[in-house]
């Protein structure tokens, strides 16, 4: 694409495109191909210059070539953002300058009488707002907002009832502006990002890419994975939790022509669905309005500080009538009414809050609710799932002992063919070995079944095939060790997680997997320590030898190993019974019913789709270290919101007192009570974090 180079430093180049502007949807697709590239550091593109600004760590003639390849209709991937929140952010710029501008140009350039009739018109839908609700028998804040204005149109001070309602106005504006572009930010990382599904193709199930299909296409949907598609059930029964969307916790039953929503997930079961549509912004609308309608947004602080804001009206109304009745003063009482605490708890407290979720989102957290900031702010405990949350997400397949006459790879393939269906960090490993071995590894097994927290059960050739642990291999499934193998399984390596293979209840192989630790776990458990968990617990289904020993080493209070899903939900429940506020760590579908259970779950985003749709907060899973970057975050916002009640009680106390005192005069009260709301609604939306 055609652009002329505008500003050239080492590392940094800023580049106009040759055009006049613009549009957001061509912004952020430019914004999205150049940072694509890994030589890419940052960058910004502006759309009303047609400006972008690329910061780069190797040469320039990239970035050049780059920008030259460019154009409107390359194809991207379909993770490029339709919502990224440009065009809303542009828009409430504009209707905050527009605002300003006609306030203080009018003031300037248009005459007094014109501007005095101008400001009666507006003040009449505050006035009518605050009986609209005196009416409907309520006395909020529009009230005294009406009453206010009221009072000092009845005066003949239109300055005042101009200045009122302007500072008024940039006030709603900043609210309406600051949630949308939270709740924008939430949705869009809840939106979906999957890459590949199973599509049946002639009674064949193909792994293909997610944007190869269309309407009109069959997709197979197993437990513990996300629905990719919104469409009918074509075949097959499952339980869908779709909490995601509607808020309820209870999984729905789904069957034969049921309807079925995109990011939803597969609890129980497995469907076959028949898409119906695949593009467009409806899960991204729908998730909106979830966040919209729920209370998952409101914390109990937030809660608070709406029911102290409605409840102190009444009594602003009786301050001002007591200060009338003994004064006999209008100028004195009406400086009590220009001035209200409601205003600026019900703004102040929210933006605290939406901000601080939206700054999380700069450090790769996704927090669905303020409740669950404030949980974690007050947490005292912490539980870890071990495998790819302590552990790296990458286990990799290390030895493999075959217990039979066919070979170690031969059994590497039946394995692969087995666990590529099913979204666990061990089955992840085996399917990696096997492509790295070069293993075809076609469909050679009737339906599979998956058992949560145990293995996975098929058929091949009519021989009953099962993998998993130990429990589930030798306990439940009653497999046997032929006699000639039992010294090599007694000196299987124990430093390696083992994963069990059995073909007609023989033990057919051993695929040991290394599982590393993260290299931050321990100064992450100790920086956790410090920010104030006086328990830090790890829950695995690991053997007692394996748990043991990786608690040590990041010291860990308690752990516990041959854990069940529902062990960790139990260990939950009790620790909540006993006053503990708790918060769960983890990654895989048997760490779902503890993260439910938990004040806050925390799922790591490469982990099973289900614990992340089911999880409260999930974080990047590069780094350990944004646990104690999300405890920081949280205590410094519930310090926020504590130095707001005192900022709001003491600014707009003093206030009051001058006003009475006869020291300044009602405009001059309100303007200094707005000032100081907005003040510190726009303190409160700074960041948290350094």
């Amino acid at each position: 694409m055609d652009f002329k180079i505008k500003h050239d430093i080492k590392g940094r180049i800023r580049v106009h495109m040759l055009q006049k502007r613009m549009t957001y949807r061509q912004a952020d697709k430019l914004l999205f191909y150049i940072r694509s590239f890994s030589f890419v550091t940052s960058a910004k593109v502006y759309e009303n210059t047609a400006d972008i600004s690329v910061c780069y760590s190797t040469g320039r003639a990239e970035v050049i070539k780059a920008l030259k390849d460019f154009n409107y209709n390359i194809v991207l991937d379909e993770n490029i953002a339709e919502n990224s929140g440009r065009e809303l952010n542009s828009k409430y710029k504009e209707k905050l300058i527009t605002k300003t501008v006609l306030y203080f140009g009018g003031k300037m350039f248009v005459p007094y009488p014109i501007r005095a009739v101008y400001t009666a018109f507006k003040a009449g839908g505050y006035i009518a707002k605050g009986i609209t609700s005196v009416l409907n028998k309520k006395i909020d804040v529009s009230v005294l907002d009406a009453a206010a204005i009221g009072v000092s149109a009845l005066r003949g001070e239109m300055n005042t009832v101009g200045s009122v309602i302007y500072l008024l106005g940039i006030g709603e504006l900043l609210e309406e502006w600051t949630h949308k572009k939270s709740v924008d930010d939430i949705a869009r990382s809840m939106s979906l990002n999957i890459k590949k599904v199973w599509l049946v193709s002639e009674e064949q199930e193909m792994l293909v890419s997610s944007s190869d299909i269309k309407a009109g296409d069959k997709v197979v949907v197993r437990m513990g994975n996300v629905i990719p598609f919104d469409g009918t059930v074509y075949s097959g029964e499952a339980m869908v939790n779709q909490a995601s969307l509607t808020g309820e916790t209870a999984a729905v039953k789904k069957e034969k022509d049921g309807y079925v929503y995109a990011g939803t997930v597969v609890e129980e079961g497995e469907i076959t669905i028949t898409v119906k549509q695949t593009t467009g912004s409806t899960r991204f609308e729908k998730i909106v309005a979830m966040i919209e309608d729920s209370q998952k947004l409101k914390s109990k602080v937030e809660s608070r500080a709406e029911h102290l804001a409605d409840s102190l009206v009444p009594y602003t109304l009786i301050g001002t009538g007591a200060v009338w009745a003994f004064t006999r003063n209008v100028t004195k009482a009406l400086s009590v009414l220009m001035v209200d605490f409601s205003c600026a708890l019900k703004l102040a407290i929210p933006l605290s809050v939406l901000s601080a979720i939206r700054e999380a989102g700069r450090y790769g957290i996704t927090v669905k609710g303020g409740k669950y900031l404030e949980a974690v702010s007050r947490s005292d405990t912490i539980v870890f799932d071990k495998t790819g949350t302590l552990t790296k997400a990458r286990p990799a397949v290390k030895e493999i002992y075959s217990f039979c006459e066919k070979s170690p790879d031969e059994m590497l393939r039946i394995a692969a063919c087995l666990e590529e269906h099913f979204p666990h960090s061990m089955a992840k490993a085996v399917v990696k070995a096997a492509k790295e071995k070069g293993l075809e590894h076609e469909e050679m097994h009737s339906k599979v079944k998956y058992i949560v927290a145990h293995g996975i059960a098929s058929y091949i050739n009519e021989s009953k095939v099962v993998i998993g642990s130990y429990h589930f291999v030798f306990e439940d499934e009653k497999c046997t060790i032929d006699e000639i193998y039992a010294d090599t399984f007694n000196l299987l390596p124990k430093e390696y997680s083992h994963l069990y293979l059995a073909v007609d209840n023989k033990l057919s192989a051993v695929i040991c997997i290394e599982d590393p630790l993260r290299e931050e776990a321990s100064d992450v458990i100790q920086a956790l320590k410090r920010a104030g968990f006086r328990k830090t617990v790890m829950m695995t289904g690991d053997n007692n030898h394996t748990a043991s020993s990786i608690a040590k080493k990041i010291g860990i209070n308690e752990f516990y190993s041959e854990v069940l899903p529902e062990d960790k939900a139990a260990y939950i429940e009790n620790e909540k019974k006993t006053g503990s506020a708790v918060i769960m760590v983890g990654d895989g579908i048997n760490d779902s019913p503890a993260l439910s259970a938990a004040d806050a779950g925390v799922a790591i985003s490469d982990g099973a789709e289900i614990a992340r749709e089911i999880a409260d907060i999930t974080i990047a899973a590069d780094d350990l270290n944004e646990i104690v970057t999300l405890k920081i975050l949280s205590d410094k916002l519930m310090k926020r919101i504590d130095l707001n009640y005192r900022l709001i009680v003491g600014i707009n106390a003093g206030l009051i007192v001058l006003g009475i005192g006869g020291f300044i005069m009602p405009a001059t009260s309100a303007l200094l009570h707005n000032i100081s709301t907005i003040g510190i609604s726009v303190k409160s939306m700074r960041n948290l974090l350094k």
